[in-house]
């Protein structure tokens, strides 16, 4: 090969970088994977006062009625990857409802996908009342209960800064079978929980796996279900780590990404039994809803999802 032709390939693959890392950070590959599902797939609009919440909505291919997962997607907003975790939960027979909780939060009103850039969204989800986020999801719930080919019982999912709000929806809402809590900490306050809580954490995630102890104690003390589970070797982020084909890049060791993927196929199946294990909510409604009304500018922005200085309070 000539030294012509050999500075060309390199000048080509250096002008190619740029767009693998943004083909790779805009995650293709769960877009992919979601554009080809045969499941039924809608945006619906939830009204909570002068609020509008989009949702996205996925119903399994099932004869009987089913469960309803109220999913709520990482700091990294309602990504491709956060739609197409609902569509497989979906596949293994749930209904499933995921909250855009940026929508009306972004430029020109818009929801997840009109920001910019990475760093503007996690900002933005860093930056959401927690008040708000609550109404939100309180309106996902309201929803989920009245679907028609519901059973009944409704869950919550969270993964990352939506981990610790699952957790937190916990506090709050009464009527919930299950919380489902990845890689998320725990409320600084358990008494009011009602529902069991499961919990899903890295071995290599040390920020969160701290926090665990501090929240089993007050769990137990509280005299309330929690059921944490740690995956060895697996680090913050297993689930979408996990099943990413591009896995392992950057800094992601081969060692890591063989934990990751264990991991995520462990922690899917885990989630899906016990889902399908659920019993039906000890409190069959909840009247005390609340009724805040979303505002562009929070009164006291949550910790970001990856601060190293996380708090166990702090809505990762």
């Amino acid at each position: 090969m000539t030294t012509t032709k050999l500075r060309a390939i390199k000048l080509l693959a250096a002008a190619l970088l740029p767009l693998t890392a943004a083909t790779l950070h805009a995650q293709d590959w769960a877009k992919v994977r979601l554009d080809a599902s045969p499941r039924h797939h809608e945006y619906v609009n939830l009204q909570h006062g002068d609020r509008t919440v989009s949702a996205f909505v996925v119903y399994p291919e099932v004869k009987t009625k089913a469960p309803v997962i109220i999913l709520i997607h990482e700091i990294f907003g309602l990504s491709d990857w956060a739609k197409e975790m609902a569509d497989e939960l979906a596949g293994a027979g749930f209904i499933v409802v995921a909250p855009d909780l940026l929508t009306g939060f972004g430029p020109n009103n818009g929801g997840s996908d009109s920001f910019p850039s990475m760093d503007a969204t996690t900002k933005a989800v860093s930056g959401l009342d927690a008040a708000v986020v609550t109404a939100d999801l309180d309106a996902a719930a309201d929803y989920a209960k009245k679907i028609p080919a519901g059973n009944g019982k409704i869950a919550v999912v969270g993964f990352c800064w939506g981990g610790s709000k699952s957790f937190a929806f916990a506090t709050h809402r009464k009527d919930l079978s299950a919380a489902f809590v990845f890689y998320g900490t725990g409320p600084s306050d358990v008494t009011t929980i009602t529902a069991p809580v499961y919990g899903f954490y890295g071995g290599n995630d040390a920020r969160v796996d701290a926090t665990v102890p501090t929240t089993t104690d007050a769990m137990k003390a509280a005299g309330k279900k929690y059921d944490p589970v740690t995956y060895l070797g697996a680090g913050h982020g297993f689930m979408r780590a996990g099943e990413d084909p591009t896995q392992p890049t950057g800094n992601t060791t081969p060692e890591i990404a063989a934990a990751n993927k264990k991991a995520r196929e462990e922690g899917f199946t885990r989630l899906v039994t016990l889902i399908k294990e659920m019993k039906p909510a000890p409190v069959a409604a909840n009247p005390t809803h609340n009724k805040t009304v979303a505002t562009k500018k929070s009164a006291a922005p949550a910790t970001q999802c990856h601060d190293a200085s996380m708090q166990m309070a702090g809505s990762m």
